[in-house]
């Protein structure tokens, strides 16, 4: 899943190990869904969009992510 973690991260001059230590979890799960290979679950997320001054919906791209979902399952 597309996310907005490290345009915002940099944006506030975090690093993933500070953004990691203000959301409870390593800085490889921050690593993990900067690289689009892990989704966080909806309490991390919202974490983030706390300590990163956003919202859930544009923290994780949601309209986007829902367009590319359902263009893939119309492909199918």
């Amino acid at each position: 899943m597309r996310t907005r973690v490290k345009e915002l991260r940099t944006k506030a001059n975090l690093t993933q190990q500070q953004l990691a230590d203000l959301v409870y979890v390593s800085s490889r799960t921050i690593i993990s869904i900067e690289k689009e290979q892990y989704s966080p679950s909806l309490m991390l997320a919202y974490r983030m969009a706390e300590v990163l001054g956003t919202t859930v919906e544009d923290l994780c791209c949601l309209k986007a992510n829902k367009e590319l979902e359902d263009q893939q399952r119309e492909d199918l």
